[in-house]
């Protein structure tokens, strides 16, 4: 697609979908080249470096910053993180803004994970780290059962278990 006389990579969101539906979501978010930057896996535990620290602690801000967020099932892994996160927007706000138009103060998931690339990019250059930076995009999968949650959560459980073998170990590439 042209814009501005510039291609644009298309969404790979659904189009059919309003992310800021209610709804279990699992996401996956890598660092740029997926480079191991967050820790590492030995003997099937995940050990993890300051920046991997400070991503656990921004990721946890997530539902105490948003009150109609709720983070399920997660792991930090080498260069990638793993969530189920919970968008629940029951009792949205509603408000007229400047230009007399009724919006709802709501999260969809793009602006959620934008939040948390962008406070843990903040957080890890304020510790030094100036080559620190995200894949431009993430992956989403709508959980649309129980029975796909389920097991989405042991995935999630057993990845430092099955790291030699995952496609984002770079000895996989």
């Amino acid at each position: 697609m042209l814009y501005k006389k510039i291609y644009r990579i298309e969404s790979s969101r659904l189009k059919e979908w309003d992310y800021s539906e209610n709804g279990y979501y699992f996401v996956t978010i890598c660092t740029k080249g997926k480079k191991c930057l967050f820790g590492k896996v030995n003997d099937g535990k995940m050990y993890l470096s300051e920046i991997g620290k400070m991503v656990a602690k921004e990721w946890k801000k997530t539902e105490k910053i948003r009150k109609n967020v709720k983070l399920d099932q997660w792991i930090i892994m080498p260069n990638h993180l793993h969530g189920i996160i919970i968008i629940r927007n029951n009792n949205v706000e509603t408000f007229w803004n400047n230009s007399n138009i009724c919006t709802k103060n709501v999260a969809n998931l793009s602006s959620i994970i934008r939040g948390f690339k962008s406070a843990v990019t903040k957080s890890v250059y304020n510790l030094g780290y100036s080559n620190f930076s995200w894949q431009s995009r993430f992956y989403d999968h709508i959980i649309r059962n129980e029975k796909y949650l389920l097991k989405i959560r042991e995935y999630i459980i057993n990845n430092t278990i099955k790291w030699e073998l995952d496609e984002y170990n770079p000895k996989n590439s």
